[in-house]
């Protein structure tokens, strides 16, 4: 479906198609007659499938007609990280570049000016407040907040803020705001704790599902039974022996690590081995966070290590190479961090390396899948690896697997044409 045909404002549809967006992706053509027609929504929907746009879009869009107050907050969004308040309030620019709307992000990590852009901004009625729970209840504590005039209250990643604890905060938030509202949540899951927090602050709800919880066909899975001594040496030399296509050397590659220690130990060992990496984990200043995450968007980076924090709403969409270092304790998590790679219709790939001691949490997943995870032999000089029938499904679990994709670790990464805007679209 073209976003013409969705009963979006002129405005917006000039902004999509200034940012040359033509056609919706699933959620966004389910969810965006829904939100526009007033309803509170449920939508579950993995990560990468455009869900940001599918609220931003019609929310502008109600602004826009509906009857409110300019003076005063009118919309908050709720996200779980700074990073994706940071993405949300980047994409509110660009979908928002059309209408007369204001928007601050509430986060914490910045300095003191930015602590004051943000005072001022829900103190003087910004007409869109994107934040995180916590800071925005620190700011509540200290101000004395207008919230009387909010309509719209959208949580992003709810699952995940469930995850973080914020449920106190976020029905603090709640409690605040008038019931006569819209009420809109994205999740990638939808456990009971996510339906008993629904129950509780939506009015007959309307669900969506798509695709939920499973990793796209356009990345290939890959799995390396491997020792943990052996992980180090493994990654520098696909990293340093890297033949895209293309005959370029490799960028953008994440590596998930499981904590932060080791992060920082994993990328002093690449950096010793002329890889170019970067370390993002919690113990880095908001500051050297955005520097870093705006070098890598950049291609300045080749290659990031991280820990979950940077695995679910960073907009980054020419990722080919996602790598678990460790293996995920969740499927979810596996499904998040795999889904940075392969966004914005690419293809990508993700390799998980399995020790003998994460066999048990690998298998989970592959139940969790119900698929078998394509196995790749260690590089010869590695030694031996470790028995691969003990990091893989018992045979009563297995299913029939495709075929293995010839080609090496590449798999292509070719970005398919969009559709030409329909004629019928004012110029």
């Amino acid at each position: 479906m073209y976003f013409d045909e969705l009963a979006l404002s002129d405005e917006v549809l000039d902004a999509l198609w200034d940012m040359h967006f033509d056609t919706c992706t699933p959620v966004q053509e389910q969810t965006i007659p829904v939100i526009l027609d007033g309803h509170d929504v449920i939508s579950c929907a993995q990560t990468g499938t455009g869900k940001t746009a599918a609220y931003i879009l019609p929310l502008l869009t109600n602004l826009q007609y509906d009857d409110h107050d300019p003076n005063r907050l009118n919309a908050i969004i709720m996200a779980p990280t700074r990073e994706l308040a940071q993405q949300i309030d980047q994409q509110m620019e660009g979908f928002g570049f059309y209408v007369p709307f204001s928007s601050v992000a509430i986060y914490g990590g910045n300095d003191s000016g930015a602590w004051g852009t943000q005072v001022t901004g829900l103190q003087k009625g910004a007409d869109i407040v994107i934040a995180t729970p916590g800071r925005l209840l620190s700011q509540m504590n200290i101000y004395d907040i207008d919230f009387s005039g909010v309509k719209y209250f959208i949580l992003d990643e709810a699952d995940r803020m469930l995850d973080m604890g914020f449920y106190d905060d976020i029905m603090t938030i709640v409690n605040k705001l008038p019931k006569d509202r819209q009420t809109i949540m994205f999740s990638a899951t939808m456990p009971t704790n996510i339906r008993k927090m629904a129950k509780a602050i939506m009015q007959n709800p309307v669900e969506v599902q798509i695709a939920i919880s499973r990793p796209p066909e356009s990345i290939r899975q890959m799995a390396v039974d491997i020792f943990e001594t052996q992980k180090t040496e493994f990654l520098v030399r696909l990293l340093g022996n890297w033949k895209p296509e293309a005959g370029e050397k490799l960028k953008k590659v994440i590596i998930f690590v499981g904590k932060k220690q080791k992060v920082k130990e994993l990328t002093r060992a690449l950096r010793a081995n002329h890889i170019d990496a970067r370390a993002m984990h919690s113990d880095l200043e908001q500051k050297e966070r955005d520097e870093v995450m705006l070098d890598f968007r950049n291609g300045k980076v080749d290659v990031l290590v991280a820990t979950d924090i940077v695995s679910r709403g960073i907009d980054v969409d020419d990722i080919p190479l996602v790598i678990n270092y460790d293996v995920p304790r969740d499927a979810e998590d596996y499904v998040h961090r795999i889904g940075r790679t392969a966004r914005a219709e690419n293809k990508g790939e993700a390799i998980t390396l399995v020790s003998p001691e994460d066999k048990r949490f690998f298998n989970k997943i592959e139940r969790f899948l119900q698929k078998i995870i394509e196995r790749v032999p260690l590089p010869d000089g590695l030694g031996a690896a470790p028995d691969s029938s003990v990091c893989s499904l018992a045979a009563d679990d297995r299913k029939p697997s495709s075929k293995r994709r010839k080609g090496g670790w590449h798999a292509g990464r070719n970005r398919k044409p969009k559709h030409n805007r329909p004629a019928s679209h004012k110029q």
